[in-house]
Parts: structure tokens; C-alpha cells; sequence
């Protein structure tokens, strides 16, 4: 070697790095490369994806590859570099300790640090040239390869490792949710809103979204003939809960249309309405809205009545209430239902009592609870463990409440002051002011 030039020399050592920054580049970018993304590009005919795809199907033999050959290429840097030092300095213990130290630098700048920096920066732009490199070494040395990989197994296999049984690329749903969140700058602001509220539909159940069973229109076959027949036209729904004597009795439910067809034949009476009434669908408490969907899908319905263990009537669920949770509020309200916010010239805003904390929570960003009551009354009674007189006022999760309006043993309306410091509060604060 001493009859090389060392300008030769010099040139080697150049190339040896080039090489083994290539070899780093190609590892950091074949581990950087998004699964999900490289899953997309294959199916999207992309060939430098497919070609890293099957490469990372087999990592410990694509890992095997890389680092072979960036290790052979790093020890043929280490000795060239001994050879020209000794060259220019002799073969002082000084001069190998410069040797040393240079091959380290040389090494860690250019064909470590500086080129994994780049690959994870960039990873498909150098992945997918590289699996067209990569690919043909795996199989020029996968001879080579295998070797250390059958001591690689054996030392996996004696410390009870599984790697491939531990790679998963599964997301769990609290992740697709962050995924979501962090993809706002490539999904519209409404579609990204929709696509989280379907992750809550698993975790909301139908109680959340149902009509109380005070708010439910239903008609009454005990009624008077000509009673039943002005609720009948003067209802604001479609369909309505038929029952007898009182609401837990429910015997069918009443298709408006089909009861203003059967007038046209003569007048719809009591007996005429139990003809053509459906039985009505019941839904147990605690059933997911997701769920729901699907059963509501299945059976070809659109309207659930929901019932607790003993089968008392707790409420109404239909498809819309599922359709408004996903999607928003769409324009059309019954009359009946009245409107459940109404802001006032201090800032204030006057609440039905009856309307659902998580709505509350949405429209108006406060922080009420959600772990109990279900609606603004039944959190207001819980705290007091009484019906609290009209004038009364409180602070419930940081919000300053004023009781406006109680009937029949109800808070029917409420005013909700804003904050003092107009900021977030601990929804577990709970005090009476």
C-alpha cells in the first residue's frame, strides 16, 4: 500500500464515507417512512413504494443489508485512514490517537449524523431511490445476511424476545382521534369536526342525545274521540307513541300520514287508530349511539323508545338525534321543543332546564360534568339534594347559576352568568355560592 498514491488514498477514504452515508441515509429512511402513507403509494401503483413496502416486510433481513454494509465500509474507513496518517506522521502512538480521533470525526459528520438528519427529514424522497439499491444487495448478500441473522435469532430466542409478534401497525381509537386533531391543516375544519364525533358515538350512550320523557309528544287512547283526532292534526311530528292510561303503557306508534289517509274513508276514532298502529321499537339504556345506528339500520327504524332495567319509559331516541350528534343541528325544531338558549343584554344566557349538559358543553363552552346527570335540572337537584326556590344562586363547575323558574318539582329555567374571568374552570369545582 505504500507504493499508492495518496491522492488515491485520499479519494478511497472519499468514497468510503459516500458509501456509508448512503448506507445511513437508507436506513433512517427506510424506519421514518409513515406505514399508512407507503400502504397508499403501493395501492397507488407507486414502484419505489412497493419495493420499500417489501423490504420492510422482512426489517431484520433489510437491517442485516444496511448495516453490513455500513459496517464493512466504516472499518475500511477506520484502516485507510491509520495508513495515511502513519503516512504523514509515522507510527507514533501520537499519530494513531490523531488516526483515531480523525476516523471518528469523518465518520460521525459525514456518514452518521448529518445524513440520518436529512433521511428523517425527508424519508420518501430518499427511501424510494434507495429500495432500488437496496433490493439487489439484499439479494446479492443475503447469503451473508442469513448467517447473522441465525445468531441474531438464537440470541432472540435465548432472551425470549418475539419481535415480529410485537410489530403491530393497529391504531387504537384515542390514537386515530390525535391523528385527526394533528391533521388540521389537511382536512377541513367541518370534516375533521365530523370525523370526531363519530369516535364519540362508541363511548356516548343513547340516554345522552334521547327527548326526556317529559318533553315526548304522545297521544292518549283514553282520550275523547274528537281529543285524540286535534292532537293527531296538530302534531309537529311524523310519528308519535300511542299509549293507555299512562306513558310507561305504550301500545303502538301513530304514522301521521297514514292516520290523515285513513280520514279520508271516514273519521279516525279510537278503534280506527288501533288498527294501524306499529309496534313500537324499545331501546335499553346504556346502548352506544354507534350501536344504535347499526340497530336502527337493521330493524328498518327510525324511532326507539328507550326503557331502563324495569322497563319504565326514559325517553325517545330517533335517527335524526344521532344524525344532529354527528354532524351538527340541522334547521328544522319542533315548536314544542321551545328554544333552549336565549341570550341576554348583560351577557347572560337563560337556559331550559331540561336541556342536556353535553349540548350545553358544546354551544356555549362551559364545563359542566358529564360523569352524572344527564340534563342542567338533574345536575342543579344533585347539588342541592332538594327542588331549590326561584332567585336561588349557585356556582357549579365554575359557572355562576341563578335559579329563574321551578314548576312541578322541576328547574324549568335557569340563568347562567358569565365567568369573571371569562376563562376554562375545573369541571369537578363544585360549590354554592
Amino acid at each position: 500500500m505504500d507504493d499508492i498514491p495518496l491522492s488515491a488514498l485520499l479519494i478511497t477514504l472519499a468514497v468510503l464515507l459516500a458509501l456509508s452515508a448512503l448506507f445511513s441515509l437508507s436506513e433512517t429512511a427506510m424506519m421514518s417512512l409513515n406505514r399508512y402513507r407507503l400502504r397508499h403509494l403501493v395501492k397507488e401503483g407507486h414502484r419505489g413504494a412497493r419495493l420499500a413496502s417489501e423490504l420492510l416486510a422482512r426489517t431484520d433481513q433489510l437491517l442485516g443489508v444496511v448495516l453490513l454494509g455500513n459496517n464493512l465500509v466504516n472499518a475500511a474507513s477506520a484502516s485507510l485512514v491509520t495508513v495515511i496518517v502513519v503516512r504523514l506522521l509515522g507510527s507514533s502512538e501520537l499519530a494513531v490517537t490523531i488516526a483515531t480521533l480523525v476516523v471518528t470525526f469523518l465518520i460521525l459528520v459525514f456518514a452518521e449524523v448529518t445524513p440520518k438528519v436529512v433521511a428523517a427529514a425527508y424519508p420518501e424522497r430518499v427511501a424510494f431511490p434507495a429500495a432500488y439499491v437496496l433490493r439487489p444487495l439484499s439479494t446479492l448478500l443475503y447469503p451473508a445476511v442469513w448467517v447473522v441473522n441465525l445468531f441474531v435469532r438464537g440470541l432472540l430466542a435465548l432472551l425470549r424476545l418475539k419481535p415480529h409478534a410485537a410489530q403491530t401497525d393497529e391504531l387504537s381509537l384515542s390514537e386515530l382521534r390525535t391523528l385527526v386533531l394533528e391533521a388540521s391543516g389537511y382536512i377541513p375544519r367541518a370534516h375533521q369536526t365530523i370525523l370526531l364525533n363519530l369516535f364519540d358515538l362508541e363511548r356516548i350512550s343513547v340516554e345522552d342525545v334521547m327527548t326526556p320523557r317529559g318533553r315526548i309528544e304522545a297521544i292518549d287512547l283514553d282520550s275523547a274521540d274528537e281529543e285524540l283526532w286535534a292532537q293527531l292534526t296538530t302534531a309537529h311530528h311524523s310519528l308519535l307513541p300511542v299509549y293507555q292510561g299512562e306513558l310507561n303503557n305504550v301500545v303502538g306508534m301513530a304514522h301521521v300520514r297514514q292516520v290523515l289517509h285513513q280520514a279520508q274513508s271516514g273519521p279516525v276514532g279510537r278503534e280506527a287508530l288501533k288498527k294501524i298502529l306499529r309496534e313500537p321499537y324499545f331501546i335499553p339504556m346504556g346502548t352506544p349511539l354507534f350501536t344504535q345506528l347499526q340497530n336502527f339500520q337493521q330493524s328498518r327504524r327510525k324511532v326507539g323508545l328507550v326503557v331502563d332495567e324495569y322497563g319504565e319509559l326514559q325517553g325517545l331516541l330517533t335517527v335524526e338525534d344521532i344524525l344532529e350528534e354527528i354532524v351538527g343541528e340541522f334547521t328544522s325544531q319542533a315548536p314544542t321543543r321551545g328554544v333552549a338558549f336565549q341570550r341576554e343584554p348583560d351577557g347572560s344566557w337563560l337556559v331550559d332546564g331540561a336541556t342536556a349538559l353535553r349540548d350545553l358543553n358544546r354551544k356555549l363552552h362551559t364545563h359542566f360534568p358529564l360523569d352524572g346527570p344527564r340534563t342542567l335540572n338533574g345536575l342543579i337537584l344533585e347539588h342541592f339534594q332538594d327542588i331549590p326556590e326561584a332567585g336561588t344562586s349557585l356556582k357549579i363547575a365554575g359557572h355562576p347559576l341563578e335559579i329563574v323558574q321551578t314548576q312541578d318539582r322541576v328547574v324549568k329555567v335557569v340563568r347562567i352568568h358569565p365567568t369573571a374571568d371569562g376563562g376554562e374552570t375545573e369541571q369537578s369545582s363544585l360549590q354554592t355560592e
